[in-house]
């Protein structure tokens, strides 16, 4: 069903000499004046759909340099292809000068390696001010710089039918571990006989960053203050402790547990495998909750914190390094990510990246309209065009300041290092024989992920 409606859905390349500075490193925001023109600002595509809620930002933006007389406009270019391929198209057109891009919408897992290659600049450290959550402020810097502003954030959540507890006459949802949910659905697994209910929960585990996300979840949980690098990007990883990982990540996974398909499954046919029912439970992004709140009702429907540690994502404005534009395009990033536009992305679905947002009942979105789909024919009572998505008194997403402010507060980041690409690729590689029929002693295999990530991140 909601597969047919949308898909919500390895070397470092450097840059040559002539992008950095003189001693090196990229160039900061120049002080005096710019080449007038359009602001081009690069990325991926915009969830909230069609005049989404990213093309409203830049729109109302425009609007006010036209009041006010200004020579800038912004235009919004989006990126076909996965995360791996946009990062990719970046890369070869950053260092190419193929493409004039004044903004590159970032990964927070690519800043290292954009910052560290010269091809975006040094930005005036008070746009991350302290208003940024501190977790997701942390994913600007690099080298004791800030090289870009944390636009929206993201973090890994658990959602879960209640419908389906209360018929197993669950009566107490204790989802504050992993132990916890997995006697949660063995009880679901003896009660239940329903035809599409398979089972207890699914996640992001094919060959791709969903399964490097999963796994550090599952890392960071076994592993107190478990790090894979150093602050410099160099790897600091022990068997011992790669070994705790791989044991969790196999409870967490394992077949008792785990709907079969997750093992090939991405964001989308997570999502849609869940929406059909054939789960009870769900890892994944804040950006799914106004669309699985078009398929159930608020008493069909929860959301909680993942148990143990989630993994922060999210994407960050920066400036590159070849624009001739910078002092503008830096004007039209704090526009972007100031508390009126994070207030505008948290109404529409997105995690927002500045603590006002959720607490300050006094910032309020007037410069867009939150996107807002038909709710589904199969939620009583929801209007054609009603908002199905429960809100607190003051506008927000009800679950926003209590459980998705705290998670992401909480959060953890992947490896930081300018060879995350590398990383990733070696990573979830190296764990796929986990999956398989016959999985190997994580002793075992722990030792070849540890000689597969040394030679990996050596570089």
């Amino acid at each position: 069903m909601l597969r047919r409606l949308a898909a919500l859905s390895a070397a470092l390349l450097m840059a040559a000499a002539c992008t950095a500075g003189g001693d090196g490193r990229p160039p900061a925001v120049p002080s005096g004046g710019d080449v007038p023109g359009t602001i081009v600002v690069a990325g991926g595509r915009d969830v909230t759909g069609k005049n989404g809620i990213r093309q409203q930002l830049i729109d109302a933006w425009n609007k006010e340099q036209r009041r006010t007389g200004s020579d800038y406009q912004a235009r919004l270019v989006e990126l076909p292809g996965s995360a791996d391929e946009q990062r990719s198209q970046l890369l070869g057109a950053l260092q190419s000068g193929s493409a004039a891009y004044d903004v590159v919408n970032l990964d927070v897992t690519w800043v290292p390696e954009f910052a560290a290659a010269g091809l975006i600049r040094r930005l005036p450290g008070k746009l991350v001010d302290e208003d940024v959550i501190e977790s997701v402020a942390g994913t600007a810097r690099w080298d004791g710089d800030v090289y870009a502003v944390p636009f929206n954030s993201d973090v890994g959540l658990l959602y879960y039918r209640r419908d389906y507890l209360e018929r197993a006459g669950v009566r107490r949802v204790d989802l504050t571990s992993w132990s916890a949910v997995r006697d949660l659905v063995e009880t679901l697994d003896s009660r239940l006989d329903e035809d599409a209910y398979d089972k207890g929960w699914t996640t992001q585990l094919a060959a791709y960053e969903g399964r490097t996300v999963n796994a550090v979840e599952a890392f960071a949980s076994a592993v107190e203050d478990f790090s894979l690098v150093d602050g410099e990007g160099r790897y600091t990883g022990t068997v011992e402790d790669l070994a705790d990982g791989i044991e969790e990540l196999g409870r967490r996974t394992g077949r008792p547990y785990t709907l079969a398909d997750a093992v090939q499954s991405d964001e989308a046919a997570s999502l849609s495998d869940f929406a059909e029912g054939r789960t009870a439970f769900l890892r994944h992004w804040p950006s799914v909750h106004p669309a699985l709140h078009r398929t159930f009702t608020e008493e069909q429907l929860g959301v909680a914190p993942l148990p143990g540690r989630a993994v922060l994502g999210g994407q960050n404005l920066a400036v590159t390094s070849s624009s001739p534009r910078a002092r503008s395009a830096t004007d039209l990033i704090r526009f972007l990510t100031g508390e009126e536009s994070e207030r505008c992305l948290l109404d529409a679905g997105f995690a927002a990246t500045r603590v006002s947002a959720y607490e300050d009942d006094g910032v309020r979105c007037t410069t867009a309209t939150v996107p807002s789909a038909p709710a589904s024919p199969s939620a009583p009572g929801a209007g054609e065009g009603a908002d199905p998505v429960p809100r607190d008194a003051a506008g927000r997403p009800a679950y926003a300041r209590t459980i998705l402010l705290d998670a992401l507060r909480k959060a953890v980041q992947r490896p930081r290092t300018p060879l995350y690409g590398a990383f990733t690729q070696t990573f979830t590689a190296r764990l796929g024989p986990l999956f398989g029929d016959d999985p190997p002693d994580a002793e075992e295999l722990a030792a070849h992920l540890d000689r597969a990530l040394r030679e990996a991140l050596s570089g």
